[in-house]
């Protein structure tokens, strides 16, 4: 373990190497006891955590039985008890066993490791419709961390505002199993439909509603994002089951991109219900 990243502190050095460290950078004291289970649980993941953030943040241990006065001096009432200082002042804590994924939460609130920034970065790019900025970012998270479900979303969905479809597929088809998962689903069909796009171009079709689903795919794949919805909203008006509900399926694909608060997702999607509806 590296000896800044996650050192062991007593009665004797703990204002030196956490109120006074922790002006520089912040850090996760974790009270525990070799008796204590649920210690041994927290424990690890805390130590994970510190290597895996790069010096964001250093992890703190005080074993209580040999530091009782710590534990009074801080109100330790229970064990694990895990809190967070900034500028020699508690920030956060909390008791007890907590999922990983909360853990997890505590730390990032408390000091952003780089992958944390970098996401924080492309996720703004996404939002800014920077494609190419934000697959720079994504591509650069995964190279370090090809598991992150986050930055494999991110990186399909600026693949897929690109018209680069057939790129973004890979990404999304056997995508992890994780809170971004449901997301992905939503994307799929959109990719799906502009990888069929490359090959049955506009103009092809006799008819109607087959020239307006082409027409509105090649608009898309062409960046006229807005024109594009129209037409497949058009579609809907006229068959709210055209294609098995491939057009509905690619707008809820189209609002996952351009987000939930974006004024087009909300315009949209009040229209979309009135279609349907």
């Amino acid at each position: 373990m590296p000896q800044a990243d996650i050192v062991t502190v007593s009665e004797a050095d703990f204002d030196q190497e956490v109120l006074q460290y922790s002006r520089q950078r912040p850090v996760v004291v974790d009270f525990w006891a070799p008796w204590c289970g649920p210690c041994r649980v927290i424990g690890p993941i805390l130590e994970r955590l510190a290597l895996e953030a790069q010096g964001a943040f250093r992890l703190a241990k005080v074993n209580v039985d040999e530091n009782p006065t710590l534990a009074m001096r801080y109100g330790v009432r229970g064990i694990p008890t895990v809190k967070g200082f900034v500028n020699g002042q508690v920030v956060g804590e909390f008791v007890g066993a907590l999922p990983e994924a909360q853990i997890r939460a505590f730390v990032r609130k408390l000091a952003p490791s780089p992958t944390d920034l970098a996401l924080e970065k492309g996720d703004s790019l996404l939002g800014m419709h920077d494609w190419q900025g934000a697959e720079a970012v994504y591509r650069e998270v995964l190279q370090q961390r090809p598991e992150l479900a986050h930055a494999r979303l991110g990186l399909a969905k600026a693949l897929i505002m690109q018209g680069r479809a057939r790129e973004a597929l890979p990404l999304l088809r056997d995508f992890p199993a994780s809170k971004e998962y449901q997301a992905a689903q939503m994307l799929l069909p959109l990719a799906e439909a502009l990888v069929w796009a490359e090959t049955h171009p506009a103009g092809e079709s006799d008819d109607p509603l087959e020239a307006m689903y082409r027409r509105a795919l090649d608009l898309l794949r062409r960046g006229n994002v807005e024109a594009a919805m129209d037409g497949l909203l058009e579609i809907i008006r006229r068959d709210k089951h055209y294609r098995d509900d491939m057009p509905r399926k690619i707008l809820l694909g189209i609002f996952e991109v351009l987000g939930q608060q974006h004024p087009l997702t909300k315009q949209y999607r009040r229209e979309l219900s009135m279609a349907l509806f």
